[in-house]
């Protein structure tokens, strides 16, 4: 393999002008960082909620603080407009305290308590705690598209801090200026707050070696990863065959099949159409939500739909990539999907901008049939694209349905009540696939909260149980361990009888923030 250089480049995608060089990180770092961050693990500092919470609530006002600085890089190295940089940089902002709000209430802990009970049947019943705890260090690889949401101090870093993890942030290479500053906000707010110096580090580079040294590491407990799919299987198979497997939460792709049925068209279709512009076109396409798929009955009310987004899309500006990695998987990903059989191109003067790493949104068609017998035309087109299916009947939608592999979300479009006993179909199909089901909105907006589900069954991620937004994305990165007829000096401060932190726990089956026997 190539050497990694030892300067990272910083490129406008805008006009394809480099910016400024970044050192990289040396391979033989990593042992070094690694040991730090397992000392951190077993460091009762960073078991200290209120230091987290503090660290937390720091890094917030930290990268505030370095608002204009930040947001002029970052959208300088991912080409994003000005009100989408702001607006995911108060998002980054928002995740860091709700996720220190969650350790304040001990909520990530889950703490159970089921009392010992003699005159339990068929047996008596042992006394039996139970909570989760940290795994230890933790990986997270930074993904270009939300430099700063799921970059160095994103929702995998935020949960993981919360969950008492350390951290070692790889940013994506596209963005090194925005990682530097991300990563000194954080490790300023987690110095300031008094956590051991292992707790956070970042790191930079392109190389493949650098990333394999990360996932390799022996004291390395679990990875975070969002981008494409490729990338993650190769992260997940590789900590496959550690010694010692460990999980690898990875987000990947995703196409997000849209379903509009003809009484919603017949109602509503000029609000629909303009709703899925917006989807496709914002953030150029670079979104893992972004609808690349999308259900159109034949007919008028979907001929009239299908020539009015063309037209649409026809009209718009080139859009910027991120990076001309994208720039140029885009372009091959449209050729070779109209290249498929029974694909058409409606959007024929799509094609690369005149400057940077820009590219015309484009439209493609293909009968609903034919999309479900070929999983080549399935595949995510990662950019201002979208897929017309056109569907015949609901017999032949269903079927079509049937043949995707798992997504992050779905989106149905329908009408009440004529659509009631097809929706009734179509959430049978689609929540057997998703780990998201939207209803009369396009997914591209994932909102975090405690209910949110941003994740699905393979290969949109490796892991279906979890969620990478939202606040049980904690779990990732904590295991349960039951306590049994322990003393109490033992059990850590959660569990113990006069329950010393306040938090809520689970006590019989029922919530409670009483002490035990008060």
């Amino acid at each position: 393999m190539t050497p990694p250089s030892a300067t990272l480049s910083a490129v406008d995608p805008r006009t394809g002008a480099t910016l400024a060089d970044y050192a990289e990180t040396p391979v033989g770092d990593v042992a070094r960082l690694v040991a730090a961050a397992v000392d951190a693990a077993a460091d009762p500092a960073l078991a200290d909620p209120e230091l987290r919470v503090e660290a937390l609530r720091g890094a917030a006002r930290a990268l505030r603080e370095a608002g204009d600085e930040l947001r002029a890089t970052c959208e300088a190295e991912s080409g994003l407009p000005a009100g989408r940089v702001a607006g995911e940089l108060e998002r980054t902002c928002v995740q860091l305290e709700l996720f220190a709000g969650v350790v304040a209430a001990g909520d990530h802990l889950e703490a159970i308590i089921d009392p010992a009970d003699p005159d339990a049947r068929p047996v008596p019943r042992p006394d039996v705690r139970r909570m989760l705890v940290p795994l230890g260090p933790v990986v997270v690889f930074g993904a270009s598209n939300f430099p700063l949401a799921f970059g160095v101090a994103g929702g995998d870093t935020a949960s993981a801090l919360a969950a008492g993890c350390p951290v070692i942030a790889k940013g994506h290479p596209s963005q090194p200026g925005t990682n530097e500053i991300v990563a000194g906000c954080l490790a300023r707010a987690a110095e300031h707050a008094g956590l051991p110096a292992g707790a956070f580090a970042a790191v930079q580079g392109a190389a493949q070696e650098l990333g394999e040294a990360l996932v390799d590491a022996e004291g390395v407990a679990a990875v975070g990863f969002t981008g494409s799919t490729r990338a993650g299987r190769a992260l997940f198979d590789r900590a496959a065959r550690r010694p010692v497997p460990i999980p690898v939460h990875a987000e990947m792709g995703s196409v997000n099949p849209a379903v509009l049925t003809r009484a919603a068209l017949a109602r509503r279709a000029d609000a629909i159409r303009e709703g899925l512009l917006t989807a496709v076109t914002f953030a150029s396409g670079q979104l893992c939500t972004k609808p690349g798929v999308v259900f159109v009955p034949d007919g008028p009310e979907g001929d009239a739909f299908a020539w009015a987004a063309v037209t649409a899309l026809a009209d718009a500006e080139p859009a910027v990539m991120l990076n001309e990695r994208l720039h140029h998987g885009f372009a091959a990903s449209i050729e070779q999907l109209r290249g498929r059989p029974g694909v058409s191109l409606l959007t024929e003067g799509a094609g690369p901008g005149d400057a940077g790493f820009s590219h015309t949104p484009a439209v493609l068609t293909v009968a609903a049939g034919d999309l479900a017998a070929r999983p080549d035309v399935r595949e995510e087109c990662f950019g201002p694209a979208v897929l017309l299916a056109r569907y015949a009947d609901d017999r032949e939608l269903l079927a079509a349905l049937a043949s995707f592999e798992g997504q992050l979300s779905a989106s149905v479009f329908a009408e009440s009540p004529a659509d009631d006993a097809l929706v009734d179909e179509l959430s049978a199909v689609l929540t057997a696939r998703v780990g998201r089901l939207v209803f009369d909105a396009y997914p591209t907006g994932v909102a975090v909260t405690w209910a949110m589900q941003h994740g699905g069954p393979y290969p949109a991620t490796t892991a279906a149980g979890h969620t990478s937004v939202g606040l049980t994305a904690t779990r990732r990165f904590m295991r349960p361990v039951c306590w049994q007829d322990a003393p109490q000096h033992v059990l850590p401060p959660p569990l113990r009888d006069e329950n010393p932190t306040g938090i809520w726990r689970r006590v019989d089956g029922t919530p409670s923030q009483a002490p035990l026997g008060g």
